[in-house]
């Protein structure tokens, strides 16, 4: 899976695409070989780069950047491999800090390596049980496992940790998406829409520390739940948009489902649904 970090803290991931994409490091570590390096038996430190090393063109700090900085510069140059090191340096020396192993957890995560990232989110959620990013990285390891059920209990135990962040109930909608079960996915929907109206414009309201899944198979219904939950919020300029998108991903009984639907009321009055719904023309003149 093609994993895209967010923006702000260096603990949340987005997952934006269902294809696999290997990640691309200077050293071109495999897997196994990066497992090996990371956990072996022993003592032995892996060395990291300094600042030094890093190109001047890409990064010439005023200060000398701190063990984190750098393990979170590599993380947005997209070098996993690299971000593991030092992360997994850092977690060594501070075997009590939940952030460096949530952390190394995403740099394992980015290289599809969860089952590794997820014995570090456990090892976070042990040193801090108040951790809802480590909580939630778990949920989303299920969710891409297509585990629905599991990824919905961790989804669920990250929101009784932090209920005010909208990408959490965001990502608890996805899952409930996934397991069919589309009357609670509005619900989840509707509640991160109403912290966040703005959720589905941009990647995260946070960045770097936890993980989100957006993959879904069924498009068409996923655009029609979401434009239901923007007409219930009262935004129907986003609901309109997404009955488009459901429309265009070949929604087949949106025409139905609209009409029967009172969450709709208002949005069936409008022309351009009106057209939207409309035979086309050259079946109108079908005898």
């Amino acid at each position: 899976m093609k994993l895209v970090s967010l923006a702000v803290s260096g603990s949340i991931l987005l997952l934006t695409s269902a294809v696999p994409a290997h990640s691309q490091t200077s050293s071109q570590q495999s897997i196994p070989n990066m497992t090996a390096q990371l956990f072996a038996d022993g003592d032995r430190s892996i060395p990291m780069q300094t600042p030094s090393q890093v190109s001047t063109a890409t990064a010439a700090p005023v200060r000398e950047l701190t063990a984190e900085e750098m393990g979170d510069l590599y993380m947005a140059r997209k070098q996993y491999f690299e971000a593991a090191q030092a992360f997994k340096n850092l977690s060594d020396q501070n075997p009590r800090n939940a952030v460096y192993l949530n952390k190394l957890g995403i740099a394992l995560h980015q290289q599809e390596a969860l089952n590794l990232a997820l014995k570090c989110y456990e090892k976070a959620l042990k040193v801090n049980p108040h951790y809802a990013d480590a909580q939630n990285n778990i949920g989303t390891i299920w969710y891409q496992r297509k585990r629905y059920a599991k990824a919905i209990r961790a989804y669920e135990k990250a929101i009784k940790i932090r209920d005010d962040m909208a990408v959490l109930y965001s990502n608890l909608g996805y899952a409930y998406f996934g397991d069919k079960k589309y009357e609670q996915s509005i619900v989840a929907f509707r509640t991160a829409l109403a912290k966040d109206p703005q959720l589905f414009e941009h990647n995260s309201s946070r960045s770097g520390s936890l993980l989100q899944d957006r993959s879904v198979s069924d498009r068409g219904r996923f655009y029609f739940l979401l434009a239901k939950s923007f007409a219930e919020c009262g935004n129907i300029e986003r609901a309109v948009l997404y009955l488009r998108k459901a429309k265009d991903e070949g929604y087949a009984t949106l025409a139905a489902d609209l009409k029967k639907d009172k969450a709709f009321a208002a949005e069936l009055q409008l022309p351009e649904i009106q057209d939207m719904l409309a035979p086309k023309q050259a079946d109108a003149q079908q005898p």
